[in-house]
């Protein structure tokens, strides 16, 4: 595994810890020697990760549509950055670049990314690894709310493994490698 495209917030959150998750998962990008795909932006926990991965000396690569160039200020200093034209090309840009997929604490855009790529991997369109990076238990009620919508029967059982979840970076990247 070369690419890990990361979706997650452009805020820091309320608690200073996600700042703090975000540098770790650089770390276990950096010394896992896996190059970080995100969506360009420097603010919130985008340039944070984005910064630290720079910092350790791994490679960044952004993916920002010219809309939000401005509005995320775009990071001008990534070993590369790809303008896009709208959020379409963005995500799919980003999940061409990508062998997997990582959502890290995040609004409503994380969400759509995470989801994007689950409805994908459902659907058969890409058999590309998913993971739920879970600081502070951030992600508890996402995951006990699609495993009600499977008992209510709108998620296939099988489906609820597409995403794995840990609150240990290392331990993620290990999961998302089939280890």
């Amino acid at each position: 595994m070369k690419t890990l495209a990361v979706y997650c917030g452009a805020s820091h959150g309320a608690n200073p810890l996600y700042t703090d998750a975000a540098r770790a998962l650089a770390g276990a990008l950096v010394e896992h020697n896996i190059g970080l795909v995100y969506g360009g932006g420097k603010v919130g926990l985008m340039g944070v990760i984005a910064d630290e991965v720079l910092r350790l000396g791994g490679e960044a690569t952004g993916v920002i549509p010219k809309a939000l160039v401005e509005r995320e200020v775009g990071h001008a200093g990534l070993t590369r950055l790809f303008v896009v034209k709208d959020m379409h090309e963005r995500k799919a840009m980003m999940a061409e670049l990508s062998e997997g997929f990582i959502a890290m604490p995040g609004g409503m855009g994380t969400l759509e990314e995470l989801f994007e790529m689950v409805t994908w991997a459902q659907l058969g369109i890409h058999a590309k690894p998913i993971g739920l990076y879970n600081p502070n238990g951030f992600w508890d009620g996402l995951v006990a709310f699609v495993q009600h919508q499977s008992r209510e029967g709108f998620v296939r059982p099988e489906h609820l493994s597409l995403m794995r979840i840990d609150a240990d970076p290392a331990a993620l990247i290990q999961r998302l490698r089939g280890r």
